[in-house]
């Protein structure tokens, strides 16, 4: 095996600038005390951010926090373009703000799910379904006990991402994509192990509700879900003309060695380069992948977890029942190692959730639920604390000690806003 080169295992950074001079506050930010918290306890939080920030990883970063529903945090920092590793010197620096769009990687997998935990609202389905009843080719190749909810929990033993599906002249092909994951054959037992499926699942989940509802996925989410939610944008890509909206994204390293290397060929289908490169292309930013591109403002990300903090409803419009939330966020998978990401990572169907001691979430945040996106993009809602948080970034390293820094925007905030229950 030839061993890797020192330089290659080295970060790359990105310029950090003076914090004030590339911050932006949004116009919505409430007093805090109204909420139970204290001025001093919000700008601790952002001053986690800005450590974060400085730690030269991400170009830009913004988090916008509801408490009981009020904002009490909408920022960012840092440049949504011009300011990544490989930009060449003079190329124009476009500062980040709260109004700027962010993909939210794999967090569009929450979104997809509760799409089809709607449809199980309606009776148009059952998540013990077999997927196979709904797309009769998928039963290729064994597949045909996989159920909904062997896809929503990440036990459908279909981890590999076919080459197809990262094929961007494809994207739009349609049969092309229900072709490829028909022809998977599974590389655990059905229902047996947890093992991540990055892309394939959202496609497969995606051409269920097109099936079952006679709409593609993208008209769906907009008539029962975006107009609803009175989103502007929230929606899986982006139009051509908004495409300049969008942050950047950085390849900020180091680069994966054995055996992360393999494990993120395996999940994507590409290297962590290649990935990067094709979030960024516009191809992918317009197009519709259900688990990977929802792209939104944060404030609009902590909307829909808000919507779900409370119950289904926002401003007293129902979407989902309540009864349809705590369906989607119950337990399901806990305590497993998950085979592709090499952690153990509890599951509901269709969200990553927190952990009594300390998770992704922050410190003793077991009832919280949301989901990671490639590669530091957090979203998520903590019925303790009464919060709903979007935590938006563009760079995206894999292992790097400096990401010590990112856990600690979590775990200042889970410190600074206490537990409305115990």
């Amino acid at each position: 095996m030839e061993r890797p080169r020192l330089k290659n295992l080295l970060p790359v950074s990105v310029r950090t600038f003076d914090p004030e001079e590339v911050t932006t506050k949004g116009h919505r930010e409430t007093d805090p005390r109204g909420v139970g918290l204290r001025t001093e306890d919000v700008e601790a939080i952002w001053d986690s951010v800005v450590r974060f920030y400085n730690a030269g990883l991400h170009p830009a970063i913004a988090l916008c926090i509801r408490r009981r529903g009020e904002i009490i945090l909408d920022r960012a920092i840092g440049h949504a373009s011009g300011n990544s590793p490989d930009d060449p010197e003079g190329t124009p620096l476009v500062k980040a703000t709260p109004s700027t769009l962010y993909n939210f990687f794999s967090g569009s997998k929450c979104v997809t799910a509760m799409l089809i935990h709607l449809l199980q609202q309606e009776e148009q389905l059952h998540v013990d379904e077999p997927v196979a009843t709904f797309i009769p080719e998928f039963a290729k190749r064994r597949k045909h006990i996989i159920t909904i909810r062997d896809l929503l929990t990440h036990r459908a033993g279909i981890p590999t991402t076919p080459e197809e599906v990262i094929d961007l002249e494809l994207l739009d092909n349609s049969d092309a994509i229900v072709k490829a994951f028909s022809e998977l054959e599974p590389t655990h037992r059905p229902g047996s192990v947890q093992a991540y499926q990055a892309i394939t699942s959202g496609f497969i989940l995606g051409e269920i509700i097109k099936r079952v509802s006679g709409k593609d996925i993208q008209q769906f989410s907009t008539e029962r879900l975006r107009n609803p939610l009175r989103m502007q944008h929230f929606k899986y890509g982006v139009a051509p003309e908004d495409l300049d909206k969008v942050a950047v994204d950085a390849f900020t390293g180091p680069t994966p060695t054995w055996p992360y290397k393999n494990l993120v060929q395996v999940a994507f289908g590409a290297s962590m380069r290649e990935l990067v490169d094709l979030g960024n292309d516009p191809r992918f930013r317009t197009a519709v992948v259900p688990a990977a591109n929802i792209i939104a403002t944060p404030e609009e990300v902590s909307r829909f977890f808000e919507m779900l903090l409370c119950g289904g409803t926002y401003e007293d419009t129902r979407i989902f029942d309540q009864r349809t939330v705590a369906r989607a966020v119950e337990p399901q998978v806990t305590g497993q190692v998950d085979r592709v990401l090499m952690m153990p990572i509890p599951l509901s169907m269709g969200f990553m959730l927190g952990l009594r001691s300390f998770g992704f979430y922050g410190p003793r945040t077991a009832n919280a639920y949301g989901h990671l996106g490639f590669t530091n993009v957090l979203g998520w809602a903590d019925p303790d604390r009464d919060i709903s948080v979007a935590f938006m970034n563009t760079g995206k390293p894999l292992l790097s000690a400096r990401m010590l820094a990112w856990l600690n925007v979590a775990r200042v905030i889970g410190t600074r806003i206490p537990r409305d229950r115990a």
